[in-house]
């Protein structure tokens, strides 16, 4: 299991990414329009900086739903790879049979 403040770290890294989604992309827009002027461009950049940098999408990190876990993670499945096993083992996931020979 992973450390709390890890997971919550996680989520409140999630709801900013939300939050600032729009507002980042207008800027990023502007930024990259060749046609406006240099000093709106670079205005834009500024205010880009200013955001909290826990609002851009990069720093979200593929965690396991079930235990936080990040290493091993299917991203189909959202759940790492010892979630997937226990959770075959047991017979909850549809289609997923445990190997034994």
């Amino acid at each position: 299991m992973a450390k709390k403040a890890m997971v919550e770290r996680e989520k409140k890294r999630q709801r900013l990414v939300e939050k600032y989604a729009a507002k980042r992309a207008a800027l990023k827009e502007i930024i990259s329009d060749e046609s406006k002027p240099m000093e709106e461009r670079f205005r834009a950049s500024l205010k880009l900086a200013e955001m909290p940098r826990n609002s851009s999408a990069t720093r979200l990190h593929n965690r396991c739903q079930l235990t936080g876990r990040p290493h091993a993670y299917y991203r189909k499945l959202k759940v790492s790879r010892i979630a997937l096993r226990d959770l075959g083992s047991a017979g909850l996931m549809p289609g997923v049979v445990k190997s034994s020979w």
